[in-house]
């Protein structure tokens, strides 16, 4: 009986003694980033663009941009998530660039202006033209900007460049998504749609009095017709903010028969959106 109760206390030392040890064990940081690495170890320090990280059993201080970190989860069990990753497109083969998180305040009250589309006789218009329009809608709310911050369009197109967002897929990003990329608080989008009409003919007559040889008058007639092609043109414009909610929606035919009325129905739009300052 002695030598059991004995066994007893020593092989109860020995388990106190390895789960004491295990359980001592202390806990890590675990960074995941963007590219799908893990680092184990511990944050030190969190600045407002980069953090600082030692990997376990090392001293090595690293400093790693937020940039290239997606979540950190804390030995406390604490979750920070620093990049935002946008799904899949439809394909479902691509994997997006994640952008930065930025903070709701270096987004407030600025404004981006996505380049329009422009639809002639049911297909789409070369990528200059849907930049003209932009541009047309960049000049108008600049002069009506308010409190507001009108992104320039070059500095819009090459965000979205560089980010990797083109024609082909950008109808694939949410608003929310290409806010954070733009770094805006909203998002300007339209379609224009332009249909040839019915050409219309006018036909001018001149004429000419001549006198002939007995004194009598005689009229010369000539005449020419001209011919003028007419256009229908309508406009859909769209803003939206940086939840991915749409603020303004409004569709208007254009008054006028020209290729070029959409930019008179573009300045009534705008005059009654939410962002028009007079």
């Amino acid at each position: 009986m002695k030598k059991f109760i004995l066994f007893f206390l020593a092989s109860a030392t020995i388990f106190t003694t390895a789960f004491s040890q295990n359980g001592s064990k202390p806990k890590e940081d675990v960074i995941i980033k963007t590219n799908g690495d893990e680092l184990r170890g511990k944050v030190t320090e969190v600045s407002d663009d980069q953090i600082k990280f030692v990997y376990s059993n090392e001293t090595v201080v690293y400093n790693i941009k937020k940039t290239e970190i997606l979540k950190v989860t804390y030995a406390s069990g604490r979750i920070e998530v620093f990049t935002k990753v946008a799904l899949p497109n439809e394909a479902g083969k691509e994997a997006r660039i994640p952008a930065p998180v930025a903070s709701a305040e270096s987004h407030h009250n600025k404004i981006a202006i996505l380049p329009f589309v422009l639809v002639k006789d049911g297909q789409p218009t070369a990528d200059v033209m849907g930049e003209k329009a932009q541009n047309e809608c960049y000049d108008f709310m600049s002069k009506h900007a308010g409190v507001h911050t009108i992104m320039d369009p070059r500095t819009t197109n090459t965000l979205l460049a560089k980010a990797g967002v083109n024609k082909q897929n950008l109808s694939t990003y949410g608003m929310d998504d290409l806010c954070n990329i733009l770094g805006v608080e909203y998002i300007v989008d339209g379609i224009v749609t332009i249909n040839q009409g019915m050409a219309t003919s006018i036909q001018s007559n001149y004429g000419k009095v001549s006198t002939t040889n007995n004194n009598s008058a005689k009229i010369n007639g000539s005449s020419y017709t001209t011919s003028q092609q007419t256009y229908q043109t309508s406009l859909n414009l769209r803003i939206y903010n940086e939840k991915g909610e749409n603020v303004y929606n409004q569709e208007r035919k254009a008054f006028l028969n020209t290729q070029d009325a959409y930019i008179t129905t573009l300045h009534y739009l705008l005059k009654r959106t939410p962002v028009y300052s007079k």
